[in-house]
């Protein structure tokens, strides 16, 4: 995805609140890096030296990239910014039957902004417009990111916990639209 403006098809979407998104580049690896120890709250209560837990944390990012990777390899990395501020990342799949998110993360202080209400309702006028579902899974326990969901009419398709896989289908109108 391309900024709004410039020549590339996803230019027809409008994301809210001054956001865009734009490929990501080996520019923005501090930004991911900080991102993602931003999500990692679990691993920062371990009882043990700030440079262990640093590094843990650096292992956890190389495995979920190597991950991604692995098991999404056409997938495509996105950041979202705000007035030319990255602000969160999109990691989405294309495949064959459908759109999915791999991933979606912002950063601590766009959190609960409806930023990612923004960017999930955008892909989902992409996923009309290709006639094709939009999928993602989510953590049984992040009821904030369910409740979410489920307000942008995901359904629960598969429950293999710790993870629930959501689908969103687009409706005629939509496709239409």
């Amino acid at each position: 995805m391309a900024k709004v403006g410039t020549k590339h098809p996803i230019n027809a979407l409008r994301l809210p609140q001054g956001l865009e998104i734009r490929p990501s580049t080996q520019a923005d690896n501090h930004f991911i890096e900080k991102l993602y120890q931003s999500t990692r709250s679990d691993l920062q209560l371990i009882d043990a030296e700030a440079d262990f837990i640093e590094s843990i944390i650096d292992q956890q990012l190389h495995a979920q990239s190597n991950g991604y990777g692995d098991a999404f390899p056409n997938a495509m990395y996105f950041i979202v910014e705000k007035h030319q501020q990255p602000i969160g990342r999109v990691t989405i799949d294309f495949g064959s039957n459908e759109i999915r998110v791999v991933d979606i993360a912002f950063i601590p202080q766009a959190r609960n902004k409806g930023f990612g209400e923004g960017v999930l309702k955008t892909l989902q006028y992409a996923a009309g417009k290709n006639c094709s579902p939009l999928a993602l899974s989510v953590h049984c326990d992040n009821w904030a990111a369910k409740k979410l969901y489920a307000k942008l009419g995901f359904q629960i398709e598969e429950s293999a916990p710790p993870y629930e896989r959501l689908v969103w289908y687009p409706t005629l109108m939509e496709i239409r639209a």
